[in-house]
């Protein structure tokens, strides 16, 4: 495996971060390990931060932070860095929510559950957490914000259409506030 080399310029030591999350990532297959090597570079300053990073977190990452995650990435076109956890992830996004989202042409197909780490909460700029109480670790330096959004767990389609387009109000206004 390859070392990262101490006292190297800043920007051939990314190059070198990014060689070993690449080799990382292949050797333990999945986005999920490629987004915890590049949180934990990214938390630990050995990855340089090109945009902010936004964590969505609420208790079973399978409505609210999936969906808010998604808009927010089919909004941003690369200026924000999105991610997604869940205090207690569930096996799977219920179909209500992928079809809902599919209405706007946002696909949730790659989309999938998963736990809050340490290294995506101190990777993130921004923290938004819905209704996963105190299980968010808080870090200084970190900006947290609690939105009281519905969960769409068991929900009808309609409800959770009010649910998503309620989310992506939000996200466009916490877009327009990073990108200001």
């Amino acid at each position: 495996m390859v070392q990262p080399s101490r006292g190297l310029p800043a920007h051939q030591a990314d190059a070198q971060v990014e060689r070993i999350v690449d080799e990382l990532a292949d050797r333990f297959r999945g986005t999920f390990a490629r987004e915890r090597l590049q949180d934990r570079g990214r938390a630990t300053g050995l990855v340089r931060v090109e945009v902010p990073q936004v964590l969505f977190v609420c208790g079973h990452n399978a409505g609210r932070s999936q969906m808010a995650a998604a808009l927010l990435d089919h909004h941003a076109f690369g200026r924000v860095s999105v991610r997604s956890a869940g205090s207690r992830p569930s096996r799977g996004i219920p179909e209500v929510v992928t079809e809902a989202m599919a209405e706007l042409d946002i696909s949730l197909t790659c989309a999938y559950p998963k736990p809050l780490t340490d290294e995506v909460v101190h990777a993130a700029d921004v923290v938004v957490t819905m209704g996963c109480g105190d299980a968010c670790p808080i870090y200084p330096g970190r900006r947290y914000l609690d939105w009281d959004v519905p969960d769409p767990d068991g929900q009808p389609l309609a409800v959770v259409r009010h649910i998503r387009d309620e989310l992506d109000a939000r996200v466009c206004g916490l877009l327009g506030e990073l990108s200001s």
